[in-house]
């Protein structure tokens, strides 16, 4: 009942309502771009090119893309330039000074970043379109009869459209961002990934019906799998959402409230418990192709080309770990943070402010992102993991891994917007009204 006037209440409340609509509207243009092949292909014979996208690394890039990839879509290569140079851009931070000035300029340094990143986004679409276009042309397993038209116009028509694909899901995901509701380019990487969902499922449930006729456990299997599944999701939303609070008190702070001085007001700081998110997987993912890449030609290292196997789930949780403390490094800056506290008058109990406090800050956040790099990492072999219970590659995707941990954390970020909306709503009530009743949202 309470979800029931949740979602009445959204659509009362007219700005929010539009919000919806325009992210829905512009996340359904997505999907339509993501289902156009490129011209010059046959789309009737992109069926060897889904076989052979369909598991294993590939399956994951395809989940990215919503199935783009594999349709050999003018949306095959998505969002993922963009993803790859924001990355570039937060670790040149660290490095380039022209940037560092930048990101303390404000509003127009940050305006100046996204310029940068857009301009560094066509490069690497640049790099990547001819390197997939190789790949469906070499490697894919597509007929030659697939390709209508050859030599320098299909290369060159290629290039421009997945050119500008990349270019035309950035502009979307920006305009959910700014005019929608959520981050608009985790959205589209969410969207693709559910779209996805219900093929992976009908794929597991039709082989755990085809078991249950040979004497397999069938729908009940299906049952355990969803229940597991699910207890995935809740210890996910659980690595999300953990935070260590850090006690601080201020020596005087004026209550605005009341118009009265408090002595000694409490607060804290939350320092999150998988503070680098999804970032260390995605630096372990990009590691990772190059040992893929060497096991193709160097037979000592075949068993690194296999994402379900041992040895490259052991390097690959790894690597986690370590990306997890150094993205959290350059990330979380406790000197800044103990400097605005001293700024602020506040300190840690027990701590001198300054240089003390920061060392106290910087060893809490060390000391809480081992288990929660070690929990990350886990979630991520998950997958590997359970296709050794008979799970399909597709649908074991599903229970880990980046995919798992994006789906939940934009679900969360997207949710907490919404709910802002519905907050601010009835405070605006109660200052019109007086009270608190649901009329206020009428």
């Amino acid at each position: 009942m309470n979800f029931i006037n949740t979602i009445r209440d959204i659509f009362k409340i007219e700005e929010l309502k539009e919000k919806l609509l325009l992210t829905i509207g512009l996340i359904a243009v997505y999907r339509f771009m993501a289902a156009v092949p490129l011209p010059g292909i046959d789309p009737t014979q992109l069926a060897s090119l889904k076989d052979n996208a369909g598991e294993g690394l590939l399956g994951l890039l395809n989940a990215f893309t919503g199935g783009a990839f594999a349709r050999a879509s003018v949306m095959a290569l998505g969002i993922m330039p963009y993803i790859s140079a924001s990355i570039v851009v937060q670790l040149m931070g660290i490095a380039v000074p022209y940037l560092q000035k930048l990101q303390k300029d404000g509003e127009s340094g940050r305006k100046k970043i996204t310029q940068i990143t857009r301009w560094l986004t066509i490069l690497i679409t640049l790099v990547q379109g001819p390197t997939y276009i190789t790949f469906i042309k070499t490697q894919m397993g597509l007929p030659e009869t697939a390709f209508m038209v050859g030599g320098a116009t299909f290369w060159v028509s290629s290039m421009i459209l997945l050119t500008a694909g990349t270019i035309f899901a950035m502009w979307l995901g920006e305009r959910i961002t700014d005019k929608g509701v959520g981050n608009g380019i985790s959205l589209l990487i969410t969207v693709g990934i559910i779209a996805n969902f219900p093929a992976a499922f009908l794929q597991e449930f039709i082989s755990k019906t085809q078991s249950s006729n040979a004497g397999g456990g069938g729908i009940m299997m299906i049952l355990i799998e969803v229940l597991v599944w699910f207890v995935v999701i809740l210890l996910t939303v659980l690595l999300v959402t953990a935070v260590r609070k850090v006690a601080v008190q201020y020596a005087r702070r004026t209550a605005i409230a009341n118009i009265k001085d408090v002595e000694g007001a409490r607060q804290y700081i939350p320092l999150k418990l998988n503070a680098a998110g999804v970032m260390p997987i995605i630096f372990a993912q990009a590691i990772m192709f190059l040992p893929m890449t060497l096991g193709q030609k160097f037979p000592a290292l075949a068993s690194l080309t296999d994402n379900f196997g041992l040895w490259y789930n052991v390097i690959f949780a790894l690597l986690i770990i370590i990306f997890s403390y150094f993205y959290t490094a350059i990330t979380i800056p406790t000197n800044k943070m103990a400097e605005d506290l001293k700024r602020s008058n506040g300190f840690v109990p027990g701590f001198k402010p300054g240089e003390e406090t920061a060392d106290h800050l910087d060893s809490v956040l060390s000391k809480i992102t081992l288990p929660g790099s070690i929990f990350l990492a886990a979630l991520s072999i998950l997958p590997a993991i359970i296709v050794k219970f008979g799970v399909t590659q597709n649908w074991a995707l599903f229970y880990g891994g980046t995919s798992l941990i994006i789906m939940v954390g934009v679900a969360i970020d997207t949710i907490q917007q919404i709910n802002s909306y519905l907050l601010n709503s009835r405070y605006d009530g109660l200052m019109k009204t007086g009270n608190t009743n649901r009329k206020s949202l009428k």
